[in-house]
């Protein structure tokens, strides 16, 4: 059985659809329908079947995704056991991130592998946080970094920090200048915000409920990047991020940030492990060294005081 394929297989049956996985790998549906169909196969039956959204899968396939599931983990595992005889560890690390926190986070993460453990491959899956729960139920990743409105407890998550949230705007702005704004200094404010469902905009929208008032968007975006673009390059416009957004922008000058108080929306980081099976050597090695990465640079979860009232350091 060819483990490239059972991963296939994993992965439409995680995402629910052809298209999606083509698009994550760069190559057309056809050909993940032909394996998909090839590998159907050899199993005598259908895996899926066609639904107005996509894929689901037959009895037969969930029946085989138990199976197949423990089986790749099985042969993960014996494949690293066999190269950590060899002295020198190896293998790839399936790694799931929010998208504020994949930068710059992720690039000191892959600089320390490189120089530490350059047979350690990363595989980086970036997605909002109900899909990254859903990655690592399926085992479609190894661990996950996620925000989490609650404290973390219990051994399948570890707390990497508290981010607070930013009101930000474009340099020389008169609301931003000072360390902290209220919250409800916002009603009225043309705003970009995200795009519903989310578990953030949520958050947002019910912390100005409970002021008396509501969030008017002129603009509603899901890429991190593009909001942040809006922002720098609009005066009077203000979007509301945390800490890792924002850092880069910061310290080049591109954006002016103040930490909005009563309330003080936090959330925490955290790292979080699949309920089921062991990490392998390598996994435990990454899991480490994302949590020394952030112990070690306080920046990466909070902006200096200067930052904070849009005097970055250069």
């Amino acid at each position: 059985m060819n483990v490239a394929t059972v991963k296939l297989f994993l992965e439409v049956l995680e995402a629910g659809s052809l298209s999606k996985v083509a698009a994550r790998r760069q190559t057309v549906q056809s050909h993940i329908s032909r394996q998909i169909s090839d590998f159907e196969a050899t199993f005598g039956g259908p895996l899926f079947r066609r639904t107005g959204r996509g894929v689901a899968p037959t009895e037969l396939g969930e029946r085989a995704a138990v199976r197949l599931r423990s089986w790749l983990l099985e042969t993960d595992r014996l494949a690293q056991e066999l190269r950590e005889e060899s002295g020198k560890l190896l293998g790839e690390v399936r790694l799931g991130v929010i998208p504020s926190a994949a930068h710059p986070l992720m690039t000191r993460l892959f600089q320390r592998l490189q120089v530490e453990h350059p047979g350690i491959r990363l595989n980086i899956a970036e997605a909002q946080g109900t899909e990254l729960n859903a990655m690592l139920d399926s085992g479609a990743v190894d661990m996950a970094i996620l925000f989490r409105f609650n404290r973390p407890s219990g051994h399948e998550e570890k707390l990497l920090s508290v981010a607070h949230t930013y009101l930000i705007a474009a340099p020389g702005d008169e609301l931003t200048k000072e360390p902290t704004v209220n919250f409800s200094r916002l009603s009225g404010l043309r705003l970009v915000l995200p795009r519903r469902p989310s578990h953030w905009r949520n958050a947002l929208d019910e912390a100005a409920r409970s002021l008396g008032f509501t969030l008017t968007p002129i603009a509603e975006v899901d890429s991190l990047t593009m909001q942040k673009e809006l922002v720098a390059s609009t005066t009077g416009l203000y979007s509301m991020m945390g800490p890792y957004s924002i850092a880069e922008e910061l310290q080049r000058g591109r954006l002016q940030a103040s930490k909005l108080v009563k309330p003080d929306l936090f959330r925490h980081v955290t790292l979080a492990f699949p309920k089921q099976g062991k990490l392998s050597p390598a996994c435990k090695v990454v899991a480490e060294i994302i949590q020394q990465l952030v112990n070690a640079w306080g920046s990466l979860t909070e902006p200096t005081a200067d930052e904070e009232s849009g005097h970055a350091h250069n």
